[in-house]
């Protein structure tokens, strides 16, 4: 539900190590026709690297939304949002957590680590396709996000 406010491609960062649920995601977001530009990261440092525009990643955008998972090499996912979340400069971002996780526990703790949204993986193309639609839906086309303050590279 892309409105005529919304012009730009949504800046989406999935931080995410495993291939193929990196090719599912990529083929939700196709299939769900979300106007956005990918950037992907296959663990926690890079992804705090990226999003501090560390290193190789100085003139990296600043993402609109970030699809997180929790078990990540290096740095875990929750880790990574708590440093988000206690961030000035990112923790407006909202950060959706998109993992296969069902545990009680980790739901729990991200929600107390300030996550946006818990979200389960579905394994079915479909169903996973209706997830990513959905996070377009809500995310992308109902809720306001804050612009983004500090310049973004071009």
């Amino acid at each position: 539900m892309q409105t005529s406010k919304n012009v730009r491609p949504v800046q989406i960062l999935l931080v995410e190590d495993n291939p193929g649920d990196v090719r599912l995601t990529i083929e939700a977001l196709k299939e769900a026709k979300v106007l956005n530009k990918l950037t992907i990261v296959k663990d926690g440092i890079e992804a705090l690297s990226l999003l501090r525009r560390q290193g190789q990643h100085a003139r990296a955008v600043r993402p609109d939304l970030i699809l997180l998972d929790l078990n990540l090499p290096r740095k875990d996912g929750r880790e990574v949002l708590a440093e988000i979340k206690a961030d000035d400069n990112l923790k407006h971002i909202p950060v959706v957590i998109l993992t296969t996780s069902q545990d009680e526990q980790d739901v729990l703790k991200t929600y107390n680590l300030y996550a946006n949204c818990y979200i389960t993986k579905p394994v079915d193309l479909d169903q996973f396709i209706t997830v990513v639609k959905s996070i377009e839906d809500f995310w992308l086309g109902i809720v306001v996000l804050p612009k983004n303050v500090k310049g973004d590279a071009v």
